[in-house]
């Protein structure tokens, strides 16, 4: 790890006597109640947004003007995450999440003018909004996500925001099942523009919540121990900071597995080319069980106290190859049959169910190695403002690789075939200086102890919570 100069950086502690004793904890500055905050925004935020992505072209009828939309939004996102971490360390990450949460309903809006009176020129400019706003979002998310809690409960913490995120499109594909499971949603289509109407008003909850976030230093861990922040003096520092984080030899290696993660946009496509409307209204739903399981598993294992921190991720690698080897054999020989035979599946049809379960893996898969590759830099610093740094590399180049994936998917590309090699060649690409990465990579944790019970948060009125936020 790169190291900051002294003269550039400002340390900031916990306040005398909190490191090193045991205190009670006031409630809204502990780490559950900031999961909490932090798994709300990403609720009604970027889980509505993903509610309406899991339809397929955002609920549209045909993929191409959606894609284009989304090839702008994570064009734009991909800029603001690399330079979101010296933008959070600058202005506050309470800030710059909230920031990160007004560009969302603009999006939706633009695809309900375009639902319901054919607008196109809102959905675009929706789209640059989103991407803006999306940016500074996830820049600060993972930070914060990762950064906020005691090292040996991060897997923990980031399933509870994992939970949360994906809450939203649990949600969202309730609203969109009940409104389209009619017999006239048997056939491809469009949704029904209500819902639109519905995922504007929960986004706009958004902002307001963040502002809920406690700021780092005044984080109150269960173990006493600070939020390490070593923030630069200027913004021209934090630039440098980030020139030196990106030209990192590991980073730099990691690079191609931070395409390869968000690469497969395709899937939206494939939705579109072989569901009806209520057939992908249910996938939409469904298909969050499973990305929760996924996060599940893999939170688990990275939490597992039977395995060094180096071993369990050692042993998550192996089980995400071995997941996406599954994933992508099992899509492309569906996908050739699909070429052939180009169905368009009812969830009565015999077939719906061997087309649902391709996107069933690759969404599994998907969420197993992104789990994974927060953890993974999530060990590679104690310091909160160089994680934020690192999380927008991370974002900021899976951002890049999902605004060239939706740009060619804004066309049919012989059935699907060419989309499909470009993330079967990218996966396996990565796969190897991913793996060099991690064997040469010594974490830096500092594991508290699996039995150690948290200290009861202080509650208004000087009440005591008789909760042990570790179970």
């Amino acid at each position: 790890m790169a190291s900051l100069k002294h003269d550039t950086v400002v340390e900031t502690a916990a306040p005398a006597g909190f490191q090193n004793k045991r205190q009670h904890r006031t409630w809204h500055h502990t780490t559950l109640f900031n999961a909490f905050v932090i798994g709300g925004v990403g609720f009604l935020a970027p889980g509505l947004w993903n509610a309406m992505s899991s339809l397929g072209a955002g609920g549209a009828q045909e993929p191409y003007l959606v894609n284009a939309a989304n090839a702008l939004v994570f064009g734009l996102m991909g800029f603001l995450c690399l330079f979101g971490g010296p933008i959070a360390n600058r202005i506050g990450l309470s800030w710059t999440l909230t920031l990160g949460a007004i560009g969302y309903p603009i999006y939706s809006a633009g695809l309900y003018c375009n639902n319901r009176f054919g607008n196109v020129w809102l959905v675009l400019a929706g789209a640059v909004t989103c991407g803006v706003s999306a940016g500074l979002f996830w820049a600060s998310e993972g930070a914060i996500a990762l950064g906020y809690p005691e090292p040996g409960k991060r897997g923990r913490y980031m399933n509870i925001w994992l939970w949360f995120r994906t809450g939203g499109p649990l949600l969202g594909g309730a609203i969109v099942l009940a409104l389209n499971n009619d017999e006239n949603a048997k056939s491809k289509g469009k949704i029904n523009p209500k819902v639109y109407l519905i995922f504007i008003a929960l986004q706009c909850v958004a902002a307001p919540v963040a502002l809920l976030l406690s700021p780092p230093e005044k984080v109150q861990r269960a173990d006493g121990s600070a939020v390490i922040i070593k923030a630069e003096k200027s913004f021209k520092a934090e630039l440098r900071a980030l020139l030196q984080a990106s030209k990192r030899k590991d980073v730099l290696l990691l690079l191609p597995i931070f395409w390869a993660a968000y690469f497969n946009q395709y899937n939206g496509n494939f939705q579109v080319y072989y569901f009806g409307v209520r057939a992908r209204a249910l996938i939409g739903f469904v298909m969050n069980f499973g990305v929760l399981l996924s996060s599940q598993i893999m939170s688990s294992l990275l939490d597992y106290k039977g395995f060094t921190v180096k071993k369990r991720l050692e042993y998550g690698y192996w089980y995400v190859v071995v997941l996406h080897i599954i994933a992508w054999v099992y899509a492309w020989v569906i996908q050739e049959k699909y070429t052939r035979t180009k169905p368009a599946w009812d969830w009565t049809d015999k077939g719906f169910v061997e087309g649902f379960f391709v996107l069933c893996l690759w969404e599994f898969s998907r969420q197993a190695l992104q789990n994974w590759l927060y953890y993974f830099l999530a060990t590679k610093t104690d310091n909160i403002s160089e994680l934020s740094r690192f999380s927008g590399i991370l974002r900021g180049q899976e951002s890049f690789a999902q605004a060239i994936s939706f740009g060619i998917n804004t066309r049919e590309w012989y059935g699907g075939r060419v989309p499909l090699v470009i993330n079967t060649v990218l996966l396996f690409l990565a796969s190897f200086p991913t793996w060099l990465v991690m064997k040469q990579h010594e974490p830096i944790e500092k594991e508290t102890s699996s039995d150690e019970e948290d200290v009861p948060p202080t509650l208004p009125g000087n009440l005591t919570a008789n909760v042990n936020l570790s179970k």
